[in-house]
């Protein structure tokens, strides 16, 4: 069964969400889309699913065939739950930080950009590290180019610490082109890691 999905013209994350659906019951499916970022983000989704991707420009869209053998998946029928524990037993998922602004408190503005970037510094010296970072509204103005904190976030990168840049905020900002470390991420992907999380620290 072949299923076709346009998501010209939607934002994120739509195009990925049409396609986990369309995937979900067929063995081929097409997606078409209109931009670059749709474009990474549902092949990403794709091979997360164990499906290949072929790519295809044409004046009116760019195609994304996505194929997978075997039978239609099964839902994944997940319980994320967080409940108060008396085992001792760790968390199953894995910690998560989420940074939703470049200021840390609520105080005055360069009073709370010092403190961002003392925290990330300190970070580089503590543990537990967190298993992902998560930059979200004015928050991904720290991980593009000119940031106080860039090079202390790039060497936690280099501790093979997952940096997600929501792509939708970046684009407001219009920062787009000055991410200077992690992966520009969707709001479909960004859910489910908050989720999934075993711990969520939010700043």
């Amino acid at each position: 069964m072949k299923q076709t999905v346009d998501a010209r013209g939607l934002s994120c994350p739509q195009p990925v969400v049409l396609t986990l659906m369309a995937i979900t019951n067929a063995a081929e499916v097409t997606t078409i889309v209109d931009n670059q970022a749709a474009v990474e983000n549902v092949t990403r989704l794709a091979h997360s699913k164990g499906c290949s991707v072929e790519v295809t420009e044409k004046e009116d869209g760019i195609y994304l065939t996505i194929k997978r053998e075997g039978p239609p998946a099964e839902p994944e029928l997940t319980e994320h739950v967080v409940v108060c524990s008396t085992s001792g037993a760790p968390p199953a998922g894995p910690l998560v930080l989420f940074v939703p602004s470049d200021c840390f408190g609520h105080g005055p503005a360069e009073l709370g950009e010092r403190l961002m970037g003392a925290f990330f510094h300190s970070l580089l010296e503590v543990t537990p590290k967190p298993k992902m970072i998560i930059f979200m509204n004015s928050g991904v103005k720290l991980v593009v180019e000119g940031s106080r904190a860039l090079e202390d976030i790039r060497l936690l990168a280099a501790q093979d610490i997952e940096v997600l840049a929501c792509g939708a905020c970046l684009s407001y900002f219009e920062l787009s082109e000055k991410l200077a470390v992690g992966r520009v991420s969707n709001m479909y992907d960004i859910a489910t890691a908050l989720l999934e999380a075993g711990k969520l620290v939010e700043l």
